[in-house]
């Protein structure tokens, strides 16, 4: 009865509209005091108890300092002299900018780790380009909020931080590691159906006439942002700093770019970066900690050992129960976003992936490809609904391209999954 309740009141606070984060601690916390009716202050004394835990962990301090990053680097100009530099590369053609949106989403992927900065920092550049070369807005949205979905596979990932906490047996960089190969065959996944459709439909009529980029003066204004990766994880890499404190050396180079060298962030700006980037981080802290208390419900009521036996006692076999999970989490993923589906179901998810001896951090990097699917999959998909406002166009105008790329991120799911050394060689190599 109380488990029944404890879902029953989460889904409808969901579908009335109640923040993600609100629903899972009211859920959660009626859960607490149904359970304990006849004890003092009705066993609420757990509720600050599992908040504070939820918070007091050194790796989340990374994730307010990794959307800084995202926050300062869209404000840098980084970003258009990337798409300048990789223009100047690989030329002028139909199907070539939609080549460049992909290929510049994926590298600032090694700089904010976040999907909808990333959207946000490409899409204010490409879109408009992509316009004016002759292809149709909601094409261009799609193949941004696309590329931005890599953001949370290549190192730094929000997502794997948010994972490691919750798995503490996979270790931030191992889980870095280990979505390099992945985030980068997304990305030529997502690139070949974007060129292919270009050039069937004609698009980008007009790109051929558009100047092409002088190579060596593109190489030079958008050398201090290929740098930022080489800093962020190589300083990982060589032991020079954690992760938690690679975000904080890319914040303070982020604002030496953009305040010195490139001189596009003022220090009237700052308060606002600054604010932008608080609010964004408040409110995954408070989705984290909030669903500390649903999980602290969950575990109280014994019902992660039920679900687990029923769902590996349910005939289906270990390829079968993977495919369900698959199925199930990537439909959740056009409702909810990638941090809430972690938070809510890997304390269901984890002991199923135990008792099949799965590798957490192999585990770990299919799930974020499914939240990687699920961040451009209408109708609630974070990265799409960036793209289209800056595009301005609705969202369901992007359905007849966005099936294509959908179909190429399912398809790297699949190679992933048959061949999980695909994610497991590197962090091994490296000795993670």
């Amino acid at each position: 009865m109380i488990v029944t309740t404890l879902f029953i009141v989460f889904i409808v606070l969901m579908v009335i509209g109640m923040p993600v984060g609100v629903a899972l601690g009211i859920a959660g916390a009626l859960a607490i005091v149904m359970s304990n009716l006849d004890t003092h202050w009705f066993g609420l004394l757990a509720v600050p108890q599992s908040f504070y835990a939820g918070l007091a962990k050194y790796p989340l301090l990374a994730i307010p300092m990794f959307v800084l990053v995202g926050s300062i680097f869209d404000r840098s100009g980084v970003a258009s002299r990337l798409v300048n530099f990789a223009i100047a590369i690989v030329g002028r053609g139909p199907g070539m900018l939609p080549l460049v949106a992909i290929s510049v989403a994926m590298f600032l992927g090694g700089i904010s780790g976040s999907g909808p900065a990333c959207a946000a920092a490409v899409g204010a550049v490409m879109i408009g380009a992509m316009t004016r070369a002759g292809y149709p807005k909601p094409f261009s949205a799609s193949i941004v909020a696309a590329g931005a979905s890599t953001d949370i596979l290549i190192p730094p990932s929000i997502a794997f931080i948010v994972y490691s906490i919750l798995v503490p047996q996979a270790s931030v960089p191992a889980l870095f590691a280990a979505g390099m190969v992945p985030g980068i065959l997304s990305g030529i996944a997502l690139i070949v159906p974007a060129v292919w459709l270009a050039r069937r439909h004609n698009m980008g009529g007009l790109e051929s006439s558009l100047p092409r980029p002088p190579f060596w003066p593109s190489l030079c204004e958008a050398a201090w942002g290929l740098i930022a990766p080489v800093i962020i994880l190589g300083g990982m890499r060589m032991g020079y700093f954690t992760p938690t404190e690679a975000a904080v050396v890319a914040v303070f180079y982020g604002l030496f770019v953009g305040m010195c060298i490139h001189r596009t962030i003022k220090v009237r700006d700052l308060f606002t970066i600054l604010r932008e980037a608080a609010e964004l981080s408040a409110v995954i802290m408070l989705v984290v900690t909030l669903a500390g208390i649903f999980a602290w419900a969950l575990s109280t009521l014994s019902v992660i050992d039920p679900i687990t036996q029923a769902i590996v006692n349910s005939g289906l076999g270990e390829y079968g129960v993977l495919t369900l999970l698959i199925v199930l989490l990537i439909i959740l993923g056009m409702f909810l976003d990638g941090i809430s589906i972690f938070l809510i179901f890997v304390p269901l998810l984890m002991p199923i992936a135990n008792t099949y001896h799965w590798d957490a951090v192999w585990f770990g990097v299919i799930l974020t490809l499914m939240v990687a699917v699920g961040q451009f999959t209408p109708p609630l998909a974070v990265n799409l609904m960036v793209s289209c406002r800056i595009a301005k166009v609705p969202m369901e105008s992007t359905v007849r391209w966005v099936g294509w790329l959908l179909a190429s991120m399912l398809a790297v799911l699949i190679l992933v999954i048959v061949f999980p050394e695909l994610a497991l060689w590197l962090p091994r190599y490296l000795g993670f």
